[in-house]
């Protein structure tokens, strides 16, 4: 099978090493890449958000399946281009992107499912808002409704921080906080069948201790030491499952990627929000830890045959990914420095740790930062401790001017 992975991110260069591990896979392609992705598949420029574009892209190089990594290109209905030309597409529609595309969307699916989420106000107005914030009080949470990167959410104590972010959107949903620690959960659908990945938790503020601004995701650990047990099934019957029969129900149905976003309050598991593909950076650490091919499952989903697939298979390993961010991230980040060490860590800590690249660029035989987010270091190890040490070891030999990065991934699970 031919796989060509659209995007450049981290993400996608932990969807290619997977696929290009894949026994089923002979040839893998990338559109964009970076130069790391460089490494695993052969890259080809394309515009992501142009959906012709990558069609007549993936017809040209005879690829059986489309893998559309990031939610723009996904909300810009790139997908639907692909299988208008008779390709199998991993992804959803443009339509029901909109889970992710739009929060107030994401809201009214979740009533008519019945999935259980924080009580919620749709603000277009001053007056609005400052009705939605007085009614839920500190802390208060305020979601750009449309696509933002990851970066669309404030909470804060202040209500002048809260009411300046919710007057910078056009439309905004403020809703209550919700307690208690958040879980990241994959699902694979094929718009009926409903395949939950491994948990992982990611972390969100730039510094440690989840101090600091939000960001796109600073770090992730898989699995969670003390989550129940029977967390997965719980949420597969209550969220997943309900969402993806809904939005069948509503003539869009969902394949692809379908994330949740948990927060495990006092008062039981709440959808926080849902993306319609694969989250960065906890697709690293739960792709480190899946032993099914990868290409076969997705093909499956974009071909709806879920359901005649045996059970994923899981390493007993523990996966920790660290990320490295350009300096003054997530502000206004530096970028075009040169990055060093990368051959060392491929040297010396694979195969247990290695290297994903998200804002990287080659020029001649160097590496330099090419966005705000630039690598994240991955290790596994028999538990949480072993994994954070390899991953901290390793992202101790890769020199880049300025960056930064959090000290404190996994470190309190580890500990549990």
């Amino acid at each position: 099978m031919k796989v060509l992975v659209i995007g450049g991110g981290a993400r996608e260069h932990a969807l290619c090493r997977s696929l290009s591990l894949d026994p089923e896979v002979t040839a893998l392609y990338c559109a964009p890449g970076n130069a790391g992705i460089a490494e695993v598949a052969e890259l080809h420029p394309v515009d992501a958000l142009d959906g012709d574009a990558v069609a007549r892209l993936a017809t040209e190089l005879g690829a059986g399946l489309v893998v559309v990594g990031p939610e723009a290109p996904l909300v810009a209905g790139v997908a639907d281009a692909v299988r208008a030309a008779g390709i199998p597409c991993f992804g959803p529609s443009g339509e029901a992107a909109r889970l992710e595309g739009s929060k107030a969307f994401a809201k009214d699916v979740m009533a008519g499912a019945g999935v259980p989420t924080a009580r919620s106000y749709v603000c277009t107005t001053p007056a609005e808002i400052d009705e939605a914030l007085d009614a839920f009080g500190a802390p208060y949470v305020v979601k750009d409704d449309g696509l933002a990167a990851g970066k669309g959410v404030v909470v804060t104590e202040d209500v002048a921080v809260a009411r300046a972010h919710a007057l910078s959107c056009d439309r905004v949903v403020i809703e209550e906080f919700l307690d208690g620690p958040e879980v990241s959960l994959f699902a694979i659908t094929d718009g009926t069948t409903v395949v939950p990945l491994q948990p992982a938790q990611d972390f969100k503020r730039a510094l440690d201790g989840d101090e600091g601004p939000n960001t796109g995701g600073m770090g992730a650990y898989s699995p969670l030491p003390w989550a129940d047990p029977k967390l997965v099934d719980e949420v597969l019957e209550t969220v997943l499952q309900p969402t993806v029969d809904e939005l069948r129900r509503r003539g869009t149905p969902f394949s692809g990627l379908l994330y949740a976003g948990l927060a495990i309050t006092s008062r039981g598991v709440r959808v926080i929000e849902f993306n319609a593909r694969f989250g960065d950076p906890e697709t690293q650490v739960v792709l480190a830890r899946l032993k099914t091919p990868l290409a076969g499952v997705l093909l499956a989903s974009a071909n709806g045959t879920l359901d005649a697939l045996p059970p994923l298979n899981w390493r007993d390993d523990a996966a920790v990914t660290v990320v490295i961010a350009s300096h003054n991230y997530p502000d206004t980040p530096r970028t075009g420095d040169p990055i060093d060490g990368l051959a060392d860590v491929a040297a010396q800590d694979a195969p247990e740790a290695y290297v994903l690249h998200a804002g990287t660029r080659a020029e001649g035989d160097a590496v330099l930062s090419a966005g705000g987010r630039v690598l994240s270091v991955t290790a596994t190890g028999k538990d949480l401790t072993a994994a954070r040490e390899r991953a901290y070891t390793a992202l101790g030999r890769i020199r880049l001017d300025g960056s930064q990065h959090r000290t404190d991934i996994a470190l309190k699970a580890s500990r549990d």
